[in-house]
């Protein structure tokens, strides 16, 4: 025959592993399976010991009350013959006609009663009753009485007993092959004076069918009882886990997005005030989260509605301030300054003003990508040569770390290089007069650039918190960029635009660092970034 095809051998090992799998994930997810096998497990456990404890109380019974019959029986037996043999004189009859008529009667009856007699040599003539010379029932296997015995018998004994397997050269009528008794017990005849032992063999084969069909009878009854604690835990796991499904699946539509769920109410069990619970509940956020849906859109609305309100006053205002900031050099010192401070503000108000516009375009999904391929060192380089006199304010060095090769992403220019300046811009800011490095790399998948400060660092948290609207690590800290509190918030709603990555790491006192990873292709998604996020010269894992 031949061996079966790899192939063939693959697959099967496949639908092994599939269906391993499958029975595996089924055990973890369903209480219900669980319930029931270790409910079973547990029943089983108590109808074995129960059963093993009736078996062992109904064998010692049975037997006990064999042994107490054939111990009986057969001292009847014994008494019996040594009555007629008290009752023989010695001289009417030779040894060996005593022994025939000692065990010839016992055998008769042995026939009619179900038991065998041996006769074994007299005592003291050092031979033992598998050597020749004994009489017993005709078909006996001698090796039927346990050598033990003859060797207890060796001298005179009171009667004794023991278990034995009983063994024939052929059937004897009432006495089947296998378990037995052995019932010895010592004669004395008359015509020598010698002492024989008596062996009486009885079967204890109906005891052992009788315990065959308890035993049967105890297994059918405790795979009976396992079958109905199995449905009766089946049926109670079932009442209790499906509104737990139910509401899990309510959870599951609640979560997505489908407020108007609610769980089905039936009864008035701790279930049906579970159920009346969670409807409250849903109820309760349904209306809560609708609520701060309205606040947030009428905050949206509010946000847009004055960014663009305040644009036709800010022409204004701008087209007056730049007057007087021309016309400063005819001022008289104190006028000039305000017209100064009068130029600075209106910038920073511009800068404010375009910040909110942008963000409710983000709000209202307006926000659309001009895409096209950008290599993220020129980029990088853009950025510094813009940033450089607020650095060099600072007395700060921003150095690229040019990595030799192009790194190229497919996205809108202009929104990374808003991103990459917010980026530097916020590390300047926190960057107590270090170093600021950029980091580009790239691969055929994707494209990062990381920016790092050595400065005050993040706090525990912080990272998450940094790209919220306004947020601030230090509110005391001046913003010496004159920055609106929304520059990353932007940059993190256009790296979401492009379905890209914008992360954060930093801690106290080690500085941050801020890790912008965009795809090759838009339509990739991203799996991972070619720049690590959390720096390599400190302590932590990648």
């Amino acid at each position: 025959m031949s061996a079966p095809k790899a192939p063939d051998t693959i697959r099967r090992l496949e639908r092994t592993s599939h269906g391993v799998r499958r029975a595996l994930t089924f055990w973890r997810r369903s209480v219900q399976a669980r319930v029931v096998a270790s409910t079973v497990l547990l029943s089983a456990i108590v109808v074995g010991i129960v059963g093993v404890f009736l078996i062992q109380q109904t064998r010692e019974g049975l037997v006990d009350n064999r042994v107490s019959k054939v111990i009986a029986e057969a001292e009847n037996e014994t008494t019996d013959a040594r009555n007629k043999l008290g009752s023989v004189p010695g001289t009417d009859v030779n040894e060996a006609g005593q022994q025939d008529d000692l065990v010839e009667p016992l055998i008769a009856r042995g026939a009619s009663r179900g038991f065998a007699v041996a006769l074994s040599p007299a005592i003291g003539k050092g031979s033992s009753i598998s050597d020749g010379g004994a009489k017993f029932t005709p078909g006996l296997d001698l090796t039927s009485v346990p050598e033990g015995l003859q060797r207890h018998f060796d001298k005179p004994a009171a009667t004794a007993w023991t278990f034995t397997t009983i063994r024939t050269t052929r059937d004897i009528t009432g006495l089947p092959e296998g378990p037995g008794i052995v019932v010895a017990s010592q004669v004395t005849l008359p015509a020598d004076n010698s002492t024989y032992t008596l062996y009486y063999l009885y079967s204890l084969s109906e005891e052992r069918g009788t315990l065959d069909l308890v035993a049967q009878a105890l297994l059918t009854a405790g795979v009976l009882l396992l079958l109905l604690v199995a449905g009766l835990a089946w049926v109670v796991a079932r009442q209790v886990v499906t509104p737990v499904r139910m509401a899990r699946r309510v959870a599951e539509r609640l979560a997505a997005g489908q407020l108007q769920e609610r769980l089905r109410v039936t009864g008035e069990d701790d279930l049906a005030r579970l159920a009346t619970s969670f409807n409250q509940m849903a109820s309760n956020l349904q209306k809560q989260i609708r609520q701060l849906e309205e606040l947030s859109r009428l905050q949206r609305r509010f946000v847009s509605d004055v960014s663009h309100e305040l644009r036709t006053p800010l022409t204004t205002v701008r087209m007056a301030g730049d007057v007087l900031h021309d016309a400063r050099s005819s001022f008289d010192p104190g006028t000039k300054r305000a017209a100064e401070l009068l130029q600075t503000e209106l910038d920073r108000f511009e800068t404010l003003l375009a910040d909110l516009l942008e963000i409710s375009r983000f709000d209202a999904g307006a926000a659309v990508l001009d895409a096209d391929d950008v290599d993220l060192v020129d980029v990088a380089n853009r950025v510094v040569e813009s940033t450089i006199a607020l650095a060099e304010a600072r007395d700060i060095r921003v150095i690229v770390e040019n990595p030799g090769h192009r790194c190229l992403a497919e996205a809108d220019v202009r929104r990374v290089e808003r991103i990459v300046r917010n980026l530097v811009t916020n590390a300047i800011d926190h960057a107590e007069s270090r170093d600021i490095h950029i980091t580009v790399a790239g691969d055929e998948h994707s494209a990062a650039i990381a920016v790092r400060d050595h400065g005050v660092g993040l706090g525990p948290g912080e990272s998450a918190m940094v790209f919220n609207r306004f947020w601030r690590a230090d509110p005391a800290r001046a913003r010496t960029s004159g920055g609106t509190g929304l520059g990353l918030s932007i940059a993190l709603e256009d790296t979401h635009l492009h379905g890209g990555w914008l992360q954060a790491w930093g801690r106290p006192g080690q500085g941050s660092q801020f890790r912008l990873t965009l795809a090759r292709r838009l339509s990739q998604p991203l799996r991972y970034s070619p720049l690590p996020l959390v720096p390599v010269n400190t302590s932590e894992s990648v």
